[in-house]
């Protein structure tokens, strides 16, 4: 799958494509329909399947406060885009001056001409340009003067309720982890690479790894059994996911503590599925009562991978 960073990067040869916009948080089952049939037009047409996002996302950069917190990042996007088969990426800066781009212009100059776009899919709630002004109504019509046509992504059902992102989010807020994988269409994970923690989880032999979360926010915190994979093995562990009360921590953190593991995780990238939340995080009065804590969450978490 091609990679096109800003719009600076477009060129003639990239001109013609099955384009679809979107902010696709998470790659849902209701996503991945749309893709695939994305992916099936592009074949039909003869032209590059094209999934267009922007980074950061709209919300993140006129209400950070109120912005939603993300099921995937970046690089998450990347891979699950890659595996349905979709041919190119571009991912478009978003920030104050291409926000400020006017309906028309987002149509003719991106659009038109520097994608020439034949076949575009958006959600019928899709807005663009400044102040939102651009709707789905201003995309048909100008697709029937330019030569493309624009279609509307529908709602995919599962047990009488659309999968969103929002509903995603409200299933994990609840522990509904059964119900987020039914709607992913697989396990929920959190993936990064390994850093330097403050090395005190090794001092009462529970030593982590430690993942910064570069989200705005994160859609799950508390403590949960998991499985990590890394590379292509699998293991089996206890996480993790806050600001670390105990210890005075500030920044949102994954810490993953590997069962029977002994290797030097540093610089590794790892990737999280959460298999069952134990409990929320919490202050503790003191270090010792958390060890004993997480000794309890280990064998909790044992227990449920029965080893």
């Amino acid at each position: 799958m091609q990679l096109i960073r800003g719009l600076h990067n477009l060129r003639e040869h990239h001109r013609g494509c099955v384009l679809t916009i979107g902010k696709f948080d998470g790659v849902h089952l209701g996503h991945q329909a749309v893709l695939r049939n994305l992916v099936e037009k592009a074949k039909e047409l003869g032209l590059p399947s094209t999934v267009m996002i922007f980074e950061p996302q709209p919300e993140e950069v006129f209400a950070p406060e109120r912005a939603p917190a993300r099921l995937s990042r970046f690089r998450d996007k990347y891979v699950q885009f890659k595996a349905l088969g979709i041919e190119r990426l571009v991912c478009v800066r978003f920030n104050q001056a291409f926000a400020a781009m006017s309906p028309e212009s987002f149509i003719q100059k991106l659009l038109v001409q520097q994608l020439g776009v034949k076949f575009l899919v958006v959600g019928d709630d899709f807005r663009f340009g400044h102040q939102r002004k651009g709707n789905f109504e201003l995309l048909v019509a100008a697709g029937a003067k330019a030569g493309f046509d624009v279609v509307s992504t529908q709602s995919f059902k599962l047990a009488n309720c659309r999968i969103s992102s929002t509903e995603i989010r409200e299933a994990l807020s609840n522990s509904n982890l059964s119900l987020v994988n039914e709607m992913l269409g697989r396990d929920f994970t959190i993936a990064g690479r390994v850093n330097h923690g403050d090395k005190k989880g090794r001092t009462i032999g529970f030593p982590t790894a430690n993942v910064l979360l570069k989200r705005c926010k994160s859609p799950v915190s508390g403590v949960f059994a998991v499985e990590v994979k890394i590379a292509s093995e699998y293991f089996k562990g206890v996480a993790n996911i806050g600001n670390r009360p105990t210890v005075s921590g500030t920044r949102s953190q994954l810490e993953v503590h590997l069962f029977d593991v002994k290797k030097d995780l540093y610089g590794a990238y790892i990737e999280v599925a959460i298999k069952q939340k134990l409990r929320d995080e919490i202050k503790f009065e003191n270090f010792e009562a958390l060890r004993q804590q997480i000794q309890r969450d280990a064998k909790a978490a044992r227990d449920i991978f029965n080893i």
